[in-house]
């Protein structure tokens, strides 16, 4: 088992570290609690704006100096905005970590935000939310999202066009400069990493950066219910949401499994009512997202205009019914050998072990191995789950679609 070591720095940065035996690469996850919840109401866009912004210079280090240092370490990075965090991710060959690290701390603490790179980053902002229009599985999704999720949770990541046409350079530095601080911030690292010579030499390169963040609070639940969004195309967008457990719940390991049992793959129950035995749609899925304090669960289906309002009818009878029969033992089975090869194929990226790290201390104010993930799993029972979807409900929905006419969600009893 791979030991896991957690330590809170002197700055106030928490920093998790797993060494994987048998690797040789080294991934990082720096997360700073500068997300686009964290955004300015007036300001919608300060956080893509930021993630491209991060890439293009640090410390005293010009756009091209700072990706050619990178470069010749062999570091692969990206940065991305999250609800919650602003998140710089990097692989690299383990033995130039500890080199690496002040060209990639400096992207946080010393970003220069460079004037000349400023416009071309929102220029890039804005095609990324036009592009939106060519997308329409994900404008379901955000439209979904916006009606289901409270405020400012409920926002996408990509800002709004004001906020993003209204932003300036020395706001979006303000911004970066009372937000990506150091307490509630989270440094998990995987792989080939010595967490004693990493510890040393985060605090080295940290010495004087303090702060915390403010915080930001959640709005009141919106109206949900059904909205159709119109589009003159020759495809159906449907999208269901629903309450589910927290991550932090132990029911939220029971959920995993009834969402697997609908949408693990071509056994799952969706693929199999929805399009293989009716033919209604080309595409049907179903996803658990368990954050710190509530989770979701969403159902999917992209279909044609014509059978668009039978798939809505089977989807919802579907996402009903498993809560009233229960799953069967070979869709237990299934579900389970699902998710346990999940966790192999995890446990052999470097990045992902780092981003897990990160996750379970935000979400579970711990991390686990995957050896204690493992168990949990191997814990969860068929009596257990089917005991579960009899007191399962899901309560009130949010119901998104996007086409050429409206459906009738009123028909379905």
């Amino acid at each position: 088992m791979n030991p896991i070591t957690t330590i809170t720095l002197s700055s106030g940065m928490t920093l998790v570290v797993e060494p994987m035996q048998g690797v040789r690469s080294a991934a990082i996850a720096f997360l700073t609690p500068a997300g686009f919840a964290a955004d300015p109401e007036p300001r919608q866009g300060f956080a893509p704006l930021a993630s491209e912004l991060l890439m293009r210079g640090a410390g005293d280090l010009g756009s091209r100096e700072h990706a050619d240092a990178l470069d010749r370490l062999g570091v692969g990075r990206s940065a991305s905005a999250g609800a919650h965090f602003m998140s710089v991710g990097a692989t690299l060959v383990g033995a130039r970590l500890l080199e690496a690290l002040p060209l990639l701390t400096n992207m946080v603490l010393r970003p220069r935000f460079e004037p000349q790179a400023f416009e071309p980053a929102r220029e890039l902002a804005l095609a990324a939310l036009e592009s939106l229009k060519d997308e329409p599985t994900e404008r379901v999704a955000l439209a979904a999202r916006a009606r289901h999720l409270p405020s400012p949770l409920s926002r996408s990541g990509l800002g709004t066009e004001q906020g993003l046409t209204d932003a300036t350079r020395d706001e979006l530095a303000q911004h970066w400069a009372t937000h990506a601080l150091p307490e509630r911030s989270i440094f998990a690292a995987a792989g080939a990493v010595d967490p004693v010579a990493l510890r040393d030499r985060l605090e080295q390169l940290l010495s004087g950066w303090r702060g915390r963040a403010p915080a930001w609070n959640l709005g009141a639940p919106p109206e949900r219910g059904y909205q159709h969004i119109e589009d003159p195309t020759n495809q159906v967008q449907i999208l269901m949401m629903h309450d589910a457990p927290p991550e932090s719940a132990p029911e939220s390991w029971l959920e995993k499994v009834v969402v697997n049992v609908l949408s693990g793959g071509m056994s799952g129950r969706l693929f199999t009512e929805v399009r293989e035995k009716r033919g209604l749609c080309y595409s049907v899925n179903a996803s658990y997202r368990g954050d710190k304090e509530f989770g979701t669960c969403a159902a999917y289906v992209g279909t044609t205009p014509e059978r668009a309002q039978d798939s809505f009818v089977v989807l919802l009878e579907q996402l009903r019914l498993i809560n009233d029969s229960g799953i069967t033992p070979d869709e237990f089975n299934r579900a389970i050998t699902g998710m346990k090869s999940r966790l192999v194929f995890s446990s052999e990226s470097t990045s992902a072990r780092a981003a897990g790290l990160a996750s379970d201390l935000h979400r579970l104010g711990r991390a686990r191995t995957l050896v204690e993930i493992a168990a949990q799993i191997d814990a969860i029972t068929l009596d257990q789950v089917n005991a579960y979807l009899k007191t399962r409900r899901l309560g009130s929905m949010t119901i998104q679609t996007l086409g050429p006419r409206p459906l009738r969600p009123d028909a379905v009893a």
